[in-house]
């Protein structure tokens, strides 16, 4: 499984944002534990997809201002009722990861129980991070029509706009690259996993 522990960056000389971020992630990502505030300006939750982990670190980063972690491991069961009161492997490994992304300049960092794996996984979700804050308001515009499965003539068309101003757009943007980066994250953080266990998802 894996454990997302975020941080809200710079909370003291700003709004507490986390209330705002919980009820878009809980809205929006199936998650084995929802989303709840542990602590302070900072977050946990608990979430069986890898590529549902890719989603919400994409997410936060467009969104800005967060250090997150990802843990993935373990996680004890019988799972509770609530993130707060949940344990395990990969708890300890995404508080380790939130610590490391505190002191990164991309404030996202992966720990796991194969290090290696758990190394290459942050390798690419740092680069998709980065990817995604260069981005243009322009280019949100194209790529959030794009995304809901419209064409480029379609997003021309609702953006009143040329198809050659889209695909400029979603090319500044990178959107093929992140496109072919999202299955490769998402592999090498189910590696990051380590082992199965023979209870499946406990320690």
């Amino acid at each position: 499984m894996f454990v997302l522990t975020v941080d809200q960056r710079s909370s003291r000389r700003g709004p507490d944002r986390v209330a705002d971020v919980l009820d878009r992630l809980n809205a929006s990502t199936a998650a084995v534990l929802r989303f709840e505030r542990t602590a302070g300006d900072e977050f946990q939750g608990v979430l069986l997809e890898a590529g549902a982990v890719v989603d919400v670190v994409l997410d936060l980063a467009r969104l800005q201002g967060w250090s997150i972690g990802v843990g993935a491991g373990p996680v004890d069961t019988p799972l509770p009722d609530s993130t707060r009161a949940a344990s395990g492997t990969a708890f300890l490994c995404a508080r380790r990861a939130v610590d490391a992304a505190k002191q990164r300049p991309v404030r996202v960092a992966v720990r796991g129980r194969s290090e290696a794996d758990a190394a290459d996984a942050q390798a690419v979700l740092t680069a998709l991070v980065a990817l995604v804050q260069r981005r243009s308001a322009q280019a949100w515009e194209a790529i959030d029509v794009v995304a809901q499965g419209h064409t480029q003539t379609e997003a021309a068309a609702r953006l009143g706009i040329t198809r050659q101003a889209v695909g400029q757009r979603l090319a500044a943007a990178q959107w093929d690259l992140e496109g072919e980066l999202r299955p490769t994250a998402a592999r090498l953080l189910l590696r990051a996993e380590g082992p199965p266990t023979a209870a499946g998802v406990a320690r």
